[in-house]
């Protein structure tokens, strides 16, 4: 590797790496002088978490009798009910695509607006249809 350290009068060090970055699948890698790609921390898209969340909260207050309807619900969130059936529909997502979105290890064609459209209620086409 060709790492450089200079240390200044000052006591300051500074290193220099050099490295390049590349992209690949829409992401950019960060290559390293031996060629090896960087190992980048999950991308956790946080709209789709606070989303998720929203809908379980949602869901276990309708559950729970604190609220009998959406339209009540949504009144009380001040949003409006047919956003709310939109976010509600979440909770019907496969475990293990709700499980990857947790850990950012979700596709990029898993966006929030992709999310809210209509989607398949069988857990295995939905993994089909999110990738």
């Amino acid at each position: 590797m060709l790492i450089k350290q200079k240390t200044t009068d000052r006591g300051v060090i500074t290193l220099f790496i050099p490295y390049r970055v590349r992209r690949r699948g829409g992401k950019k890698l960060v290559i390293m002088p031996d060629g090896e790609a960087a190992q980048a921390r999950p991308s956790i898209d946080n709209t789709i978490v606070k989303a998720l969340a929203r809908a379980f909260r949602w869901k276990r207050m309708l559950e729970s009798g604190e609220f009998t309807t959406i339209g009540e619900l949504a009144e009380h969130e001040k949003i409006a009910p047919s956003y709310m059936t939109r976010v509600l529909r979440l909770t019907l997502l496969a475990p293990d695509i709700i499980e990857a979105i947790l850990e950012g290890k979700q596709g990029p064609e898993v966006t929030l607006k992709r999310m809210l459209d209509p989607f398949p209620m069988d857990w295995a086409a939905q993994v089909e249809y999110f990738g």
